[in-house]
């Protein structure tokens, strides 16, 4: 796939709106967006085209983007999930300098603009029951039913709202409504017991984008229903300023979900190794598996801003990955499926140090020596016995140019005399071939990697694939989406062999494992036992498998 330059990439809807504020010199030719996440979760692939967007258009236009912690439910929400999307924010890299806000910080002003809504006859407490509520709220066919508590005195409505935030009352025993409730008494993670009543989204958001004055609200379609009552509160409340909500598609991705209440269904199940398992699109999953924040932002720039609903192909997003890691990760041999290969005209106890470049483009990442020695190992699938006519890899009597080395030739095969299995090969080297040369001008078509298998450091592997099976996860809704689970998603390879360079590599390095793909060091690789993740394949091999049934 051919990824179109990010300066062809034409203006969005949003920009657009802005560039026409702008013009007509509205909220004084400032920008000022926020990211306002809540913290019932950690964040995934889906935020990211929020999070690129709302900052990405503050940097365009010399704003600023808020962070904005939504910390408005105590019953969901934890520390934990608010220190985990700063993180995640930081680690995208992006900066909201001291503008780091929570709506709880704006629970006294809340409480005071729902005292004047009071006042001014626009909110009343109600007594219904939540079910009552859903009753009486009507239905597209049907109309509502007015409250009976609805003509209550403004007297009476501030008297029971003051002994509402008291907590004289029980959980749900009364809310205050204008298409708005304050219910619970559960502990807040932030204010602890000090309010025993907390807002809902519709108050608090606009309330929130008001007090911190922003220009405009950025928020995706699931909210342009909610629109009218964004403004409608916001019109009452003459002090307070106006953003503008403005409202585009969200980012889904096949293959996966992108809820947090079904991604903490998976983490809670045991069916996936925690928020950071990289099989997850969450950012702390991505990150371990090696995706970077350069990839993800470079992907949500090219897939656009649009008010339609679309989904988008993990492919596109592997792609973006591959594209960055080409240019920055360092390559180096390993073998995942090692079969030996003994070199007989070799000396056993040489060594041969040979010199091989990190990146074919990029002297500047230097080379190191890689060792050459009588036993070595190949990939299982670089030989075959019998193999097809366009097979250019090792078989027997046949030459084949190691990577940075010599040109070898496989005069025997050596197998089990019980079950048949191969269990080395035994070659030749032309010593006049080394660095992979051909002085006698002959040539060579096949070209493999190789290691040491005296001088290479053993590796676990982690082979990662698609989450799901099916493109569409939660497409039915008659049966569990879990159920759609890819039971081969990740597979552990615990016989692999890395070259020496590889020795003290750091928790979060990326290297092309040459002819295999993109890998990255995992959290719990210590010395003793290095651990890879594979984070994408050199090429999209995902429709080859899915079309073969073997995923």
């Amino acid at each position: 796939m051919t990824i179109e330059s990010l300066t062809n990439i034409p203006k969005n809807f949003i920009q657009n709106i802005i560039e026409e504020d702008l013009k007509a010199g509205k909220n004084k030719g400032r920008v000022a967006t926020r990211f306002p996440p809540e913290p019932n979760g950690y964040l995934h692939i889906g935020h990211a085209k929020s999070i690129c967007l709302n900052f990405g258009l503050a940097r365009d236009y010399n704003g600023t983007c808020n962070l904005r912690f939504d910390d408005t439910n105590p019953t969901t929400e934890e520390l934990e999930y608010i220190n985990a999307i700063i993180d995640a924010v930081k680690w995208l890299g992006f900066d909201w300098q001291d503008r780091m806000y929570y709506a709880s910080d704006y629970f006294e002003k809340f409480f005071q603009y729902a005292c004047e809504l009071i006042k001014k006859g626009k909110a009343y407490v109600c007594d219904l029951t939540s079910e009552q509520t859903r009753e009486y709220r009507g239905t597209l066919t049907e109309i509502g039913k007015e409250s009976s508590c609805r003509n209550r005195s403004i007297e009476e409505n501030l008297d029971l709202f003051t002994r509402m935030r008291a907590g004289e009352f029980a959980d749900g025993a009364k809310v205050l409504r204008a298409k708005i409730d304050m219910s619970s008494h559960e502990n807040h993670p932030r204010t602890n017991n000090k309010w025993c009543i907390y807002p809902m989204y519709d108050y608090a958001h606009c309330i929130s984008d008001a007090i911190e004055n922003i220009t405009h609200s950025i928020c995706t379609l699931e909210f342009e229903d909610h629109r009218p009552l964004y403004d409608w509160f916001l019109n009452q409340l003459e002090n307070l300023p106006h953003p503008q909500q403005i409202e585009f598609a969200r980012l889904n991705l096949n293959y996966t979900v992108v809820s947090k209440r079904k991604l903490l269904e998976l983490v809670e199940s045991g069916l996936v190794n925690g928020w950071d398992d990289p099989r997850m699109p969450t950012f702390v999953g991505l990150r371990r598996r090696g995706f970077t924040p350069q990839a993800i932002r470079n992907f949500c720039e090219r897939i656009g801003v649009t008010k339609q609903e679309s989904t988008i192909e993990m492919s596109y997003l592997e792609e973006c990955v591959r594209e960055d890691l080409n240019m920055i990760a360092p390559r180096v041999m390993a073998v995942i499926n090692p079969l030996r290969i003994v070199i007989t005209n070799f000396p056993e106890d040489e060594v041969d140090q040979l010199d091989a470049q990190y990146h074919p483009n990029d002297p500047n990442m230097g080379s190191r020596q890689v060792p050459f020695t009588r036993e070595i190992y190949i990939e299982q699938d670089d030989f075959m016995e019998n193999p097809p006519k366009e097979f250019f890899r090792l078989r027997p009597g046949q030459e084949v140019r190691l990577r940075y080395a010599y040109i070898i030739k496989c005069d025997k095969v050596i197998k089990d005399p019980v079950t048949g299995a191969i269990q080395e090969l035994h070659c030749t080297y032309d010593p006049a071939t080394r660095g992979g040369n051909t002085p006698d001008g002959r040539k060579i078509k096949g070209t493999i990697h190789w290691v040491s298998a005296k001088q290479s450091v053993k590796a676990e592997v982690r082979i990662y694939d698609r989450l799901f099976n099916v493109a569409n996860p939660t497409a039915n809704k008659d049966i569990d989406f879990k159920t759609n689970l890819n039971p081969n998603s990740i597979a552990a390879l615990t016989e692999c062999f890395v070259e020496t360079s590889l020795a003290k590599v750091k928790s979060e390095e990326k290297f092309q494992f040459e002819r295999l793909g993109y890998f990255c060091v995992d959290y719990d690789s210590t010395p003793q036992k290095l651990i890879f993740n594979r984070t994408v394949t050199l090429k999209d091999s995902w429709a080859k498998v899915a079309k073969k049934g073997s995923i």
